[in-house]
């Protein structure tokens, strides 16, 4: 347990390991516990543990630069990572696009909301400032990445600090806001941006972000066929910008280096980050397509807007390290197949009377826990099924990544797991192993 008391907690409740080593999928404690990280620890360890070449990279780049401040210099490691990142990202940014590197998610969603105002600014649309999003969305953790954000029981503590900016129906079929069924809803949850548009003064809105497929706070849900494509054309008749936030589904988590580009979708700006240092460092980075770079470019010129350790010349070092190692190995093809082999592992599952829906793409999976199966409604927060559950397979070695409040922020319990992209069919037996038992401990009787 924890070695003393001066580190600030998550939770107070709770008695933490302490994780010593990593090693491929697995998590090795001070006390001697042995972890299959089937969470990739937040969705961000997409080449395994403990792997020697990125903490060679890293060590090699910080006996040569260990830092610059962006204010003066830029480096060579962050100069060839974002051109590295144009180049994977969809057609519309590899002429001009540019990439501003930031320390993590929230920061890139923040950098996001700065950056769409400016671009307005310079395009003399200065009433232009709100950004839509949806209910039950999550964007980040500072005030301006939970102001975009829709997720109830996250934004209450602070609803005072927080600016109403305007949010959507969620896109989530299996608990239809408009109790609909796809495709006779002819995709309401994306007309619906209209609707708000049409009724909440759109000379106002800005842009709209959105997760393609929504991670930690609905649990892996995925669109339906024309849902993505439809936001995208709402945003071009309303001249809008689309932010595509893959800071989960980002870097190859889908199968795909941005999970837009199953949908063949041109989003104005992409945030991206947990995968793309794959957690050897703290790295996000933000996309940004040419239209809103010359906007800039040939307006003031500059973005009034900075952190001291940006594109941080160690951090983006483990960026191309961690790539180098994804190409070398093809490992954004190795999800599809580790995927299959994960969810027909997981398939048993669905016959447990209160599991009620396994849902997910490449390697984000979600598993949604139901009191009644056949309506479909949920638990209520109070006996804490999802912690339960994620208790219970730590205990049988297995860390999953549990979340509640999918279905309206209170109610509503799954896990995700998120699992590095080298996880073997062994491995994902032993995670469904763990879940059926973890089921069978949090539902005796």
């Amino acid at each position: 347990m924890s070695i003393d008391a001066a580190l600030f907690p998550r939770s107070f409740h709770q008695a933490f390991p302490v994780a010593v080593r990593g090693e491929g999928c697995w998590l090795f404690s001070a006390d001697g516990g042995k972890f299959l990280d089937a969470a990739g620890q937040a969705a961000v360890i997409n080449i395994g543990h403990g792997v020697p070449e990125i903490g060679r990279a890293m060590a090699e780049q910080s006996s040569k630069l260990a830092f610059a401040h962006t204010s003066q210099f830029h480096s060579p490691p962050a100069e060839k990572l974002a051109a590295r990142l144009l180049a994977l990202a969809p057609p519309n940014f590899r002429k001009g696009g540019r990439v501003y590197f930031t320390s993590g998610g929230s920061e890139a969603s923040e950098t996001a909301i700065k950056l769409v105002r400016q671009y307005h600014l310079e395009k003399g649309r200065a009433a232009r400032y709100r950004i839509l999003s949806r209910r039950q969305s999550y964007h980040g953790s500072t005030l301006g990445a939970m102001t975009v954000s829709g997720n109830v029981a996250r934004r209450a503590p602070y609803r005072p600090l927080l600016a109403e900016w305007g949010h959507i129906a969620p896109c989530f079929c299996y608990h239809c806001p408009f109790e609909k069924t796809f495709p006779q809803c002819h995709l309401a949850c994306a007309d619906d941006l209209d609707s708000l548009l049409a009724e909440n003064d759109a000379d106002s809105a800005a842009a709209f972000i959105l997760e393609p497929v929504v991670g930690a706070t609905l649990g892996a849900v995925v669109p339906p066929e024309g849902y993505v494509a439809r936001i995208a054309e709402i945003c071009r008749k309303r001249e809008i910008l689309l932010i595509a936030d893959e800071v989960m589904t980002g870097m190859g988590r889908t199968g795909k280096p941005f999970a837009v580009q199953h949908w063949g979708i041109e989003p104005d700006i992409i945030l991206t980050g947990k995968g793309i240092a794959s957690g050897y460092a703290p790295l996000g980075a933000v996309l940004v397509a040419p239209n809103v770079v010359e906007a800039i470019e040939n307006g003031t010129g500059t973005f009034k807007h900075g952190f001291t350790y940006q594109a941080h010349p160690v951090a983006t070092a483990a960026g191309n390290a961690v790539l180098d190692y994804i190409e070398s190995h093809n490992l954004y093809a190795r999800v599809a197949p580790a995927a299959l082999s994960l969810c027909t592992a997981l398939a048993p599952l669905l016959s447990h009377r209160h599991v009620g829906d396994i849902r997910g793409l490449g390697l984000l999976v979600g598993i949604e826990f139901v009191r009644e199966k056949l309506t479909r409604t949920p638990f209520d927060p109070s006996p804490a099924i999802a912690e339960k559950i994620r208790s219970a397979a730590m205990e049988e070695g297995v860390l999953t990544y549990p979340t509640q409040g999918c279905v309206d922020g209170t109610r509503g319990d799954h896990i995700l797991l998120a699992p590095p992209f080298i996880i073997t069919p062994e491995e994902s037996a032993l995670v469904a192993a763990a879940l059926a038992s973890a089921l069978a401990k949090a539902f005796p009787d």
